[in-house]
């Protein structure tokens, strides 16, 4: 059978696009690993932050938020955020203020929302209520179930190891089978290139970035559940309440490979230090880490359109750190695009995504 249209990556960009792409034809999804969001999705943060990104990552994430809020009931729950700083950062911290949408606080009502602040340390603060969690888990579900219902296939142990493309159909080989489809998408995250490279295209110069992260158990014994989510200045740290725990990360971006990415200790030292920096209870023991790659084009924008070479090989890729976030709004300009409908988002988005501006 000749799928309509064939998605190599089974995280958020590839299985929301398969919800979508369902409505106008046959869709297999083909995902490496034993289960779906194995890599850069299955440890994301999980924060929905419209401000958060340039131009092109803020649009798409303002054209998510309704999906993310009403869909199926809706994915997100209160979070908020609070940016702490340093009387030595007030540059900085004034920058990130105005690039998140922060207003400034009394270091008072700072420390109310999170006590464990340090107030010999902690001498500027601001806050904002539009950031949310994400339901992460959830929300891919219901991009999952919404395929399968329209008759799309979601295939794990799938590696793709040979693409070749005939007489016009994509021909896809993999230890799940063999498959065709028209349209090949590519959503590969880190691979994407590799995926590209594979079918004969020129790769765009996607670069994933290793985040790594810790979980550390409640500090002082307190309950962090209604903790906004913290941050340093220039994202040098953050923190956010998970499950009863904090996970505190160094939000490093350090160039890698694309491999099953693991926690650098060194890095997470250094980074759980700064978090310490601004707290009154030290990290004593960690419960877990792991790390995450966060793949960017050089532009850090995200890919979605046709390549200007091939139109059949439709890039879905560089989400970075706005995969999920971004996941309603890029699945839906995917199959506006594909299908010939009219896009929501507005037309010089649309071209800051496309592929065409490496051409």
């Amino acid at each position: 059978m000749t799928n309509d249209f064939l998605i190599i990556g089974g995280g958020i960009a590839g299985i929301s696009a398969a919800a979508r792409l369902s409505h106008l034809g046959s869709v297999t999804v083909l995902e490496a690993e034993d289960h779906l969001a194995h890599h850069a999705s299955g440890r994301s943060a999980a924060l929905f932050e419209p401000n958060y990104g340039l131009a092109p990552v803020v649009a798409l994430s303002r054209a998510s938020e309704d999906h993310h809020r009403h869909a199926n009931g809706g994915v997100l729950s209160p979070r908020g955020l609070l940016l702490v700083a340093g009387a030595d950062e007030a540059a900085p911290f004034a920058a990130d203020c105005d690039v998140l949408g922060l207003h400034d606080i009394p270091v008072d009502e700072a420390q109310a929302m999170v006590p464990i602040l340090d107030r010999a340390k902690v001498a500027l603060a601001a806050h904002a209520d539009h950031a949310w969690d994400i339901d992460t888990d959830l929300l891919i579900q219901n991009f999952v179930r919404e395929a399968k219902a329209n008759g799309g296939q979601v295939l794990t142990r799938a590696r793709v190891t040979a693409i070749v493309r005939d007489g016009g159909i994509w021909r896809v080989t993999s230890p799940a089978g063999d498959h065709e489809g028209r349209i090949l998408v590519n959503a590969g995250g880190a691979w994407a290139d590799e995926v590209a490279a594979m079918a004969g295209l020129a790769p765009l110069g996607f670069t994933p970035l290793r985040r790594s992260m810790a979980r550390i158990p409640a500090p002082g014994g307190h309950d962090p559940a209604r903790w906004p989510m913290m941050m340093g200045t220039g994202e040098t740290w953050y923190a956010k309440p998970d499950a009863g725990a904090l996970i505190v990360s160094p939000a490093e971006e350090h160039p890698s490979h694309p491999h099953d990415a693991w926690a650098d200790d060194m890095v997470l030292a250094e980074g759980l230090a700064r978090y310490e920096e601004m707290v009154t209870e030290p990290v004593t023991r960690l419960l877990a880490s792991w790390a995450g790659l966060r793949t960017f084009a050089p532009d850090r924008v995200l890919v979605i359109g046709p390549d200007p070479a091939v139109p059949s090989f439709f890039w879905l890729a560089g989400q970075g750190g706005y995969g999920f976030q971004t996941a309603p709004a890029a699945s839906r300009l995917a199959a506006d695009l594909l299908g010939g409908g009219s896009p929501e988002i507005d037309a010089e988005t649309i071209t800051a995504l496309s592929p065409k501006r490496f051409a």
